[in-house]
């Protein structure tokens, strides 16, 4: 019982990341019905961007960890929403009235563009940044094994569930959450009412953005250590956590993400930590033949 519970303390951290990085997926398919198959390379610059200005800042001698955390955070946003924005402009809104399949090749390219980008910038090697949050709290122990979460792990949990009530409270209580319901229902007709379209879009993608750049600060301080590629899985992870959920369902993308994290942590603790991967992408089969519309997905009803 307690290497369990360390498990689902462990998935619940991995889950809330994928469920931040799924959020992203699941608002722009809401509005444009696409699939920002760039979002995990936007994930990946977010966590590149961290440490790159966590090693100026220590560089300069700001090493009280919470100061730090909270500048990086600012400024690791404000520059990957710029990169969110970009994608938009450049791969998706002059696209935006071709054949369907023409936004969803033109991302591809944006993904394997972002990654190559970074690869020559950054290099193709592993780059890792010293432990700057220690230490845990620890529960209780049982047969020699102790149930503990770290510091780290509390700090991603509260700093999800702090952007998620922000998210839904921008969707439900501002003006721009209308705007992005509106948007959702019928494009052509929040144009002609007067919703500026294309401002809304961009916005979104810059909110999926933001978030993403969250995720990988988050990660890079979790693990320590990040490459070019890690966009990629996590990515693929994350549209599978958005799936499961219900893509187009703000809450399903962090259901999924819980679930998809927990899956993982269960399957490499007790079965394989080779195969983990394999394990996600079978939940995510089962799905799609069982339930294609997710956990808590609406389908989609065509009007004639």
């Amino acid at each position: 019982m307690a290497y369990f519970l360390q498990q689902t303390i462990n998935g619940l951290t991995l889950g809330a990341i994928y469920g931040l990085i799924a959020l992203g997926y699941t608002m722009v398919f809401g509005i444009i019905g696409m699939i920002n198959f760039a979002h995990g390379e936007i994930y990946m610059i977010g966590a590149f961007i961290s440490l790159i200005f966590f090693t100026l800042l220590g560089l300069l001698g700001i090493s009280w960890a919470p100061l730090a955390i909270i500048l990086v955070l600012i400024i690791t946003v404000f520059f990957t929403a710029f990169y969110g924005w970009a994608v938009e402009r450049i791969a998706y809104r002059p696209l935006r009235g071709s054949f369907r399949l023409a936004p969803l090749i033109s991302a591809i390219g944006m993904s394997i563009f972002l990654q190559n980008y970074v690869q020559l910038l950054q290099g193709a090697r592993l780059r890792t940044l010293p432990a700057m949050v220690t230490g845990g709290v620890s529960l209780f122990e049982a047969d020699g094994f102790t149930v503990q979460i770290t510091y780290m792990q509390i700090a991603i949990i509260a700093l999800t569930f702090v952007l998620m009530l922000a998210l839904r409270f921008l969707i439900e209580s501002t003006a721009l959450g209308r705007s992005q319901r509106a948007c959702e229902q019928d494009l052509e007709m929040s144009g002609m009412l007067g919703i500026p379209v294309n401002n809304t879009i961009s916005i979104t993608f810059v909110i999926g953005a933001v978030l993403a750049a969250a995720a990988g600060m988050m990660v890079t301080l979790y693990y320590g250590s990040i490459d070019f590629f890690i966009g990629f899985l996590a990515g693929v992870k994350a549209f599978t956590a958005a799936v499961l959920g219900g893509v187009g369902s703000i809450a399903g993308a962090m259901l999924g993400g819980l679930l998809i994290g927990l899956v993982e942590a269960y399957w490499g603790g007790y079965v394989s930590g080779a195969y983990k991967d394999v394990a996600v992408f079978a939940v995510l089969i089962f799905v799609l033949t069982v339930l294609p519309t997710g956990l808590l997905g609406r389908p989609h009803i065509q009007k004639v």
